[in-house]
């Protein structure tokens, strides 16, 4: 559980940023877009950091 959380701190971020920099390259700029994005990426960072920690711990 601690590596997981250790992992969403991370993936989290870098999906986020993602998100929010495809939602501003679609020319999307405004408020809502945006946390939109970032909240869809740390939401899609749970289950995949999770994954990353079972595959890490054997």
């Amino acid at each position: 559980m601690r590596l997981m959380m250790i992992l969403f701190s991370m993936i989290g971020t870098a999906l986020a940023g993602s998100g929010v920099i495809l939602v501003l390259t679609l020319g999307y700029g405004t408020l809502w877009p945006i946390v939109g994005a970032a909240a869809a990426g740390a939401a899609l960072a749970l289950p995949v950091s999770w994954l990353v920690a079972r595959q890490i711990e054997g």
